[in-house]
């Protein structure tokens, strides 16, 4: 029998930088595999709109940050972000936006089952490599709010173009080059499916970006607006990758803002 993806089998509970907030270590189903995350809730009652973080990297680079997702969750979501497959005692093995998007699949569906989450009001959030992960869930689930990508990757092609010391490392997990495998590529690239998106998107990325050229968003907004899909975004000409402290805090802030409105 094959069990519910998203159906927590372990919850414990995760020092919280916050008094605000409780946040818990999670085990849930993802394809019949035990995947591990990490929830955080407002303390409060009530019922909140929910928000997926999808997080960039691979292994131990980029992992999930209890700081970061408690900053979310303080400004009213209940956060779910998944280590992805392999991870933190997690079963099976990441294959960079291969099969383990199905964890992020079952951790918005682990929201949609989450008592203090409003069922109509949940949001995607990626981060860097995240960003491929946050359109294949748009997409999965039509009932997805909004999509935000902050630096976030469009095109594997183009990864596998511009960052040469991950070469050897896509070519292991994806199982080749994007010359002699384009299908595996392809399949990981959410730019031919993004016409069954029907989210709004927002786009924030730093030009002077070297981990995720700002160029994926340039292609994303390009395409959105090909399909006529609402598209907003936020470029920084003076910005990296990793934003100033102050900046970020400001942006959180705006983009939780634009999530409550769309």
């Amino acid at each position: 029998m094959q069990v519910h993806n998203g159906k927590i089998v372990e919850k414990q509970a995760f020092p919280s930088p916050s008094p605000y907030i409780n946040v818990f270590k999670v085990t849930y189903y993802s394809n019949g595999l035990k995947v591990k995350g990490l929830l955080a809730e407002p303390k409060k009652d009530g019922q909140y709109e929910g928000f997926l973080y999808l997080r960039g990297g691979i292994k131990n680079v980029g992992q999930v940050r209890v700081g970061r997702i408690v900053q979310f969750a303080s400004e009213g979501f209940v956060v779910m972000a998944p280590f992805y497959r392999g991870n933190q005692g997690g079963e099976g093995n990441e294959d960079f936006a291969g099969d383990d998007r199905v964890d992020a699949f079952s951790a918005f569906q682990l929201l949609t089952t989450h008592q203090k989450v409003k069922q109509d009001r949940i949001h995607v959030f990626g981060f860097s490599r995240g960003g491929v992960m946050a359109l294949m869930t748009g997409i999965e689930f039509p009932e997805t709010r909004s999509v935000v990508s902050w630096g976030g990757v469009s095109d594997m092609f183009l990864t596998y173009e511009e960052r040469v010391d991950l070469r050897r490392m896509m070519k292991r997990v994806i199982g080749g080059t994007p010359t002699k495998y384009p299908e595996r590529y392809e399949w990981r690239t959410p730019l031919f499916k993004l016409e069954r998106l029907k989210a709004p998107i927002l786009l924030i990325h730093g030009e002077k970006d070297h981990n995720v050229s700002i160029e994926h968003s340039y292609r994303l907004e390009k395409c959105a607006k090909e399909h006529t899909l609402p598209v907003e975004t936020w470029y920084y000409s003076e910005f990296t990758h990793y934003f100033p402290p102050k900046e970020n805090r400001r942006i959180v802030e705006r983009l939780c803002d634009w999530m409550k409105r769309q």
